[in-house]
């Protein structure tokens, strides 16, 4: 085989595998066609513990061989010099020991005359060494080192491929770890957004939701505080064709204001007293993706003009530069406040409105949909069972009689809170739905009736309710507390968690044992 031919192999092996071992058994079997090879062995630098270690080696079966060299193990005085030699670039035949550094020369006066060639492997921060050693009897002619040396910076690619495809293994499993860390925080098998209630009580949001996700107009989410505005906007964006691209949430109202451009828009390198580098802006974080904004009724004033620009010309401008760039986002924008009396008000911009409410969404609060309530409390309990460590607990019927008797003013929010509160209370033995209401806040106001008719002027506080619900349930069990039949079991609930109930609401039960 000529060099020329012996290269162009070389190259397409070294460039066909990620990780050494195979290459160097490739480029092994090459020049073991045309030169006595026994054994090719590539080693690397371990900085971290002061060796050369041994990657990959094939012996005359060109197959891995136990009786490979081993690692080269020095003083770090040695291997420094080991290493600026081969940072040298230097390419030295190990029939000349004295022009190798020491641990190298002992390796070549232990191995018969030019039976050992030995090169320097360097390709950007990667360093190692290349060791050919020659068939018992033979060694190596000038020819056999003009082909070594021909394989020389092949070999360097593939160490310096190696080395990378290893770091990104390692960066994968991190990063693989930190996803089912989060999922486990989050008590979620998936990072796809479920959305609860879809065909029931969401079902209206959701057609509006298939009507404008396969498109890129603007969206405008409207509704309460807790209403699972992000959860659309998520669901949007997994449903558009850009379902690939960044989604990524910006708080409009956490951003202090001297700060809104550097966040929307980002900056050059010295705009500003501490700006010590370049920053991308969450628009050009989220080119190709989806930019949701919520919270944008506290945008301030002058923000909301280069918003807008944005907007129309999807061009950004950062802070001290002075070139535009072009983005292209699909914005997704959410509140809870009255943006068209904030417009005629004067507090926010009449043309920034009609711009971002091309298509308005209203979420409907938790109260208006209370036939999604078992099937939230139920997913609430087993995320609080995986976040927490605790065994899961399906919400008794009690339980959503309770939970649907509620106002719930933070919405599906504070309903997540209750039930999280309830698992930990329960202990993985049980919801404590009543205990984890009684701290529910602001106080609520239940209806005395289970009819869900506005008009229905009878309202009763929670404690009455719950105290009525009690007094029924002990009239049941005649004023037993504990037990198989008691009233803590018909309940659902610890009998000291209800003992305590009973004494705050002044329930006795030795009224009912009569």
């Amino acid at each position: 085989m000529r060099t020329h031919d012996l290269i162009v192999h070389a190259w397409r092996v070294a460039s066909d595998h990620n990780e050494i071992g195979p290459a160097v058994e490739a480029i092994a079997a090459l020049l073991a066609e045309e030169a006595p090879l026994e054994r090719l062995t590539v080693y690397r630098l371990d900085a971290n513990h002061g060796i050369f270690a041994r990657l990959a080696s094939t012996a005359s079966s060109l197959g891995p061989s136990s009786a490979a060299l081993p690692p080269i193990v020095s003083s770090p005085e040695q291997i420094r010099r080991i290493e600026a030699w081969v940072r040298g670039g230097a390419s030295v035949l190990a029939n000349h020991p004295r022009e190798l550094p020491k641990p190298l020369a002992l390796l070549a006066r232990e191995q018969p005359q030019g039976s050992l060639w030995v090169a320097p492997l360097v390709r950007g921060d990667s360093l190692g060494l290349a060791v050919a050693g020659s068939v018992e009897g033979r060694g190596f002619s000038a020819r056999h080192e003009q082909l070594l040396a021909a394989t020389q910076e092949p070999l360097g690619v593939a160490l310096a491929n190696d080395l990378r495809w290893h770091e990104m293994a390692a960066l994968r499993e991190a990063a693989e770890a930190d996803n089912r860390s989060l999922l486990r925080r989050l008590g979620r098998t998936d990072l796809t957004e479920r959305v609860v209630g879809e065909r029931t009580g969401l079902a209206p949001v959701m057609r509006r939701v298939d009507l404008v996700s396969g498109s890129d107009a603007p969206v405008l989410l409207l509704g309460e505080t807790g209403t699972g505005k992000e959860v659309i906007a998520r669901t949007i964006h997994q449903r558009s064709k850009r379902h690939d691209g960044p989604f990524i949430r910006v708080n409009c109202g956490a951003i202090p204001p001297d700060l809104i451009d550097s966040q929307l828009f980002g900056h050059e390198k010295g705009a500003f007293t501490g700006a010590s580098e370049q920053r991308k802006g969450w628009f050009e974080r989220a080119d190709g993706g989806t930019l949701f904004l919520d919270e944008i009724g506290e945008l301030p004033a002058d923000a909301q003009v280069r918003f807008l620009r944005v907007l129309q010309d999807s061009l950004v401008e950062r802070v001290g530069g002075g070139d535009a760039i072009h983005v292209e986002v699909r914005v997704i924008a959410a509140t809870h406040r009255d943006l068209p009396a904030m417009a005629q008000a004067g507090a926010f911009r009449e043309d920034l409105w009609y711009r971002i409410a091309v298509f308005p969404i209203l979420l409907p609060p938790l109260r208006e949909r209370s036939e999604d309530i078992p099937e939230l409390a139920e997913h609430f309990a087993q995320r609080a069972a995986a976040r927490f460590g605790l065994t899961p607990v399906t919400p008794k019927a009690d339980d959503l009689l309770a939970l649907r008797a509620y106002h719930w003013p933070g919405n599906i929010r504070e309903l997540g809170a209750v039930i999280d509160r309830a698992a930990i209370l329960g202990e993985g033995l049980t919801l404590e739905i009543g205990s984890a209401l009684g701290f529910a806040a602001p106080p609520a106001t239940i209806s005395s009736s289970t009819s869900d008719d506005p008009s229905c002027e009878s309202l009763a506080t929670l404690d009455e309710v719950a105290k009525r619900h009690i007094e029924s349930t002990l009239r049941r069990t005649r004023g037993k507390v504990e037990g198989a039949d008691g009233a803590a079991k018909l309940l659902g609930i610890n009998p000291h968690t209800l003992r305590a109930r009973m004494r705050k609401l002044g329930v006795s039960w030795a009224e009912y044992r009569r």
